[in-house]
C-alpha cells in the first residue's frame, strides 16, 4: 500500500503503491502483475508434471502422459532443434515453390489456414449467431503480420519506427531462409504493400464490435460473387468442405478487396509473402537464429521485453496451447481440490442472485424487457474448474523427431476436429480455455460463464478465505463474467444466444445513453504520452468491471446475513472487498506494451479498471469517507451506473 496517498484521491496507487515500488517488472516480461504472478507460478507446476512425463520410461505409446512427454521433450531438445536447421521447413518451402496459379494458391491457403495461420484471411468455426444450435465457417479479415490494421495507417513517428522495424524483421527471416539480401529486401517491400492492401480493407476494432456488423450470412456462390477472383471450391474442397451450402462472411468489402488482390498480386510476391508468413509461425520453434529475431521484433520492439523467457517456460505454455486438455487433467488433479470448486460455485450463485436483484429493483427498464433480461440470466449455464469431458487425443500423433512438426500436427488436430462440426449441433460441453489458464470467459452463444481451475487460486481466490477477500476478487470477477452478459455487446443476444433484440425502443436507448457516459469516462483518462484509453473499444470491459463489482459488493453484504464482521488489520470487510479488488489489478507495465494495449486491447489499463468503477460507487466513498471535492468523487448527474 501506499498511505502518503488518499484513498479518495487515487485508491490505485493507494491500495497498489508498496507492491508496485518493490516489483519492477522481470527482464522476460513486458508486464508484471497479479495475473503474471499467478500465470507464472501455473506454469512452474505444469513444468513439474511435464518433466515427470519426459522422464516417464514407461509410458503407453499413445497415452496422454507419452503425448505431453514426447512434445515437452521435443520442445526442450535445443541441440536436435539447432542440428535441424531449415530441414524440418523443406516441405513447407516446396508446397510454396509449387503454385504455379491461383487455383494453387486457394489450395496452399487451405492448408495453412488449417495449422491456425491466416494468411490473406481468417476461417474458423463457431456457433452461428442467429442460429445458435448449430456450428457455422466464418470467413474474417486477417493476412497482417503487425497487430493491427492501425499499425499499417497510422503516421505518428512511432508507427513508422515500427514498420520499419517490421519491413527489416521480414527482410532478416527471408534471409536466413536461404534468399539473398537484395531479394529479401524487395521481398519485404512488396509483402508490406500486401499487407497494408489488406490492412485499409479491414474494419477497425471498434467498428468490429458490432456483432450486426460483421454478420453476412451467404451461400458460397453469393460468397464468388462477392469475390469472384479466388477459388472458393477449390478453397473449401481443401479444408474438407466442399458440400458446405452457407457461412458468415464477416466483411465483405475485405474480401472484394481481396478478389481484387488475387489478380493484381503477382504469384511470385504472394509466394514471397506466404514463405514469410510460414516463417513467421514457426519461427519460435526453430533453432536460435529465428528465435531470436522473432524475439528482437515481437518482445522487444512491440512489447519492450529485455529479454526471452526461459525455455523450460515457452515450451511448457506452448505445450499447454497445444495438448490443453491432456495436460490439464493432470494439473487439476494435483492442484485443484473439490473444496474449491465447492467454494466457486455457492460464490457464482450468490453473485447470480444478487445480479437478479438488481434486474428487479432497475428503475430505468420496463417490466417487459426486465422479463427478457431475467429469462437470459436463469439461462445461464456455468462451467468451473475443468470440462466434464475430455478431448479424446488417439488420432494425433506425437513423437520426439520434431518440435515444429508436433506444434503443426496439434493445430492441425485441433482445426480439423473444429471443421467436422460444420453443419452441426453445438457440442454444449466444449471449452474455450485450457484448465490452467489464468482467465475466464463469457460465450454469447452458449449463454455461459466459465473459470478454469487456473484463475481459481490465490491471489484470486483461497477457500480458507473471508467474504470481503474472496467477492472483492474472485467475487468480481464472477460478476464481470456475468455483466458480460449485459454489457453492449452480450446484451444484443437473446437466452438462447441467438443475435436478436429483446429490447424495447425505449429501454435501449436508456441503456445506450448510460453505456456513452462510460464511454467518455474512460476517454477521459490518459495513460501514455498523449494516448488516452479508448472509451468504445473498451467499453464491453468497462461496463462488465462497473457491473461485476457492484453486484459482488451487494453479494458480500447479503453473505454477512446482517452482521458486522470484525476488522482484519485495521480494516473494515467493505474497505478489504475494495482492497481486494484493487489488489487483483496491480501492474507495472513497459511503456511499449502499454502503447501496444491502447491500440488492440479492449480491456482497460490496471489503474482504471479499479478508479473508473470506483469513481461510480456510492458504496466505495461510504467506505472510505470519501467527500465532495475528492479527485475519485462523481457529483449524481455525471456518476455512471447501468447495471
Amino acid at each position: 500500500m501506499d498511505t502518503t496517498v488518499a484513498p479518495c484521491n487515487d485508491f490505485y496507487q493507494y491500495a497498489n503503491g508498496g507492491w508496485l515500488k518493490n516489483n519492477p517488472i522481470p527482464a522476460a516480461f513486458s508486464r508484471w502483475s497479479s495475473f503474471n504472478e499467478l500465470a507464472d507460478f501455473n506454469t512452474t507446476a505444469l513444468r513439474g508434471l511435464l518433466e515427470t512425463a519426459a522422464n516417464d520410461k514407461n509410458a503407453q505409446k499413445g497415452s496422454n502422459q507419452q503425448k505431453i512427454g514426447d512434445f515437452y521433450y521435443t520442445g526442450m531438445d535445443s541441440a536436435g532443434i539447432e542440428a535441424a536447421g531449415l530441414k524440418s521447413l523443406a516441405s513447407e518451402f516446396a508446397r510454396i515453390d509449387g503454385i504455379k496459379d491461383t487455383k494453387d494458391l486457394a489450395v496452399v491457403l487451405s492448408y495453412y489456414h488449417q495449422l491456425a495461420m491466416d494468411p490473406a484471411f481468417n476461417v474458423f468455426v463457431g456457433q452461428d449467431d442467429k442460429n445458435s444450435t448449430m456450428m457455422i465457417a466464418n470467413a474474417y479479415q486477417g493476412g497482417l503480420g503487425l497487430p493491427d490494421r492501425d499499425y499499417y495507417t497510422k503516421t505518428d513517428e512511432k508507427s513508422k519506427t515500427i514498420r520499419s522495424a517490421y519491413e527489416k524483421y521480414i527482410a532478416k527471416l527471408l534471409t536466413l531462409s536461404g534468399m539473398d539480401e537484395k531479394s529479401s529486401v524487395k521481398a519485404a517491400s512488396a509483402i508490406m504493400g500486401i499487407e497494408t492492401q489488406l490492412a485499409k480493407a479491414s474494419m477497425t476494432r471498434v467498428e468490429q464490435r458490432d456483432p450486426n456488423a460483421v454478420y453476412h450470412k451467404m451461400t458460397v456462390e453469393e460468397l464468388e460473387k462477392t469475390a469472384p477472383n479466388f477459388m472458393w471450391k477449390t478453397y473449401f474442397e481443401g479444408l474438407g468442405l466442399s458440400a458446405m451450402k452457407d457461412l458468415n462472411v464477416a466483411q465483405p468489402n475485405f474480401f472484394k478487396e481481396l478478389s481484387g488482390m488475387i489478380q493484381s498480386v503477382s504469384i511470385a510476391d504472394w509466394k514471397s509473402y506466404l514463405r514469410f508468413h510460414v516463417l513467421n509461425y514457426a519461427a519460435r520453434y526453430m533453432n536460435s537464429d529465428f528465435v531470436n529475431a522473432s524475439f528482437e521484433f515481437h518482445g522487444k520492439t512491440l512489447t519492450g521485453q529485455k529479454e526471452m523467457q526461459p525455455r523450460w517456460k515457452r515450451v511448457s505454455n506452448v505445450t499447454d496451447q497445444s495438448l490443453g486438455d491432456a495436460l490439464g487433467q493432470v494439473y487439476v488433479e494435483k492442484y485443484f481440490p473439490p473444496a474449491s470448486k465447492k467454494k466457486a460455485l455457492t460464490m457464482v450463485n450468490n453473485v447470480k442472485e444478487a445480479f437478479r436483484d438488481r434486474l428487479m429493483k432497475l428503475n430505468w427498464m420496463s417490466d417487459s424487457t426486465r422479463q427478457k433480461a431475467l429469462a437470459k440470466l436463469n439461462t445461464f449455464v456455468v462451467k468451473i474448474g475443468y470440462p466434464d469431458k475430455w478431448k479424446d487425443y488417439s488420432t494425433l500423433e506425437i513423437d520426439r523427431q520434431s518440435y515444429l512438426g508436433n506444434v503443426m500436427r496439434a493445430q492441425q488436430f485441433e482445426f480439423k476436429r473444429l471443421l467436422a462440426q460444420v453443419g452441426q449441433p453445438v457440442d454444449r460441453n466444449r471449452w474455450g480455455m485450457t484448465p490452467p489458464t489464468v482467465n475466464a470467459y463469457y460465450n454469447t452463444g452458449m449463454n455461459e460463464i466459465v473459470f478454469p481451475a487456473g484463475i481459481l487460486q490465490y491471489p484470486f481466490f483461497n477457500p480458507d478465505a473471508d467474504d470481503a477477500f474472496n467477492y472483492g476478487s474472485m467475487g468480481a470477477v464472477i460478476g464481470h463474467e456475468i455483466t458480460h452478459g449485459f454489457d453492449d455487446q452480450g446484451s444484443q443476444y437473446d437466452a438462447e444466444g441467438n443475435l436478436k433484440n429483446w429490447w424495447s425502443q425505449e429501454d435501449r436507448k436508456q441503456f445506450e445513453s448510460r453505456a456513452d457516459r462510460v464511454v467518455k469516462q474512460f476517454d477521459g483518462f490518459l495513460a501514455i504520452d498523449s494516448m488516452h484509453v479508448n472509451g468504445k473499444l473498451t467499453l464491453g470491459e468497462n461496463i462488465a468491471d462497473l457491473g461485476g463489482l457492484s453486484i459482488a459488493y451487494d453479494a458480500m453484504i447479503k453473505a454477512q446475513n446482517g452482521k458486522t464482521p470484525a476488522k482484519i488489520g485495521g480494516f473494515t470487510a467493505e474497505q478489504r472487498f475494495f482492497l481486494a479488488w484493487a489488489q487483483i489489478w496491480r501492474t507495472n507495465t513497459r511503456d511499449e506494451r502499454l502503447r501496444l494495449m491502447i491500440n488492440t486491447d479492449p480491456h482497460s489499463p490496471g489503474k482504471f479498471r479499479v478508479n473508473g468503477p470506483l469513481e461510480n460507487m456510492p458504496e466505495f466513498y461510504k467506505a472510505f469517507g470519501c467527500k465532495e471535492g475528492d479527485g475519485m468523487v462523481k457529483t449524481d448527474s455525471s456518476r455512471a451506473q447501468i447495471w
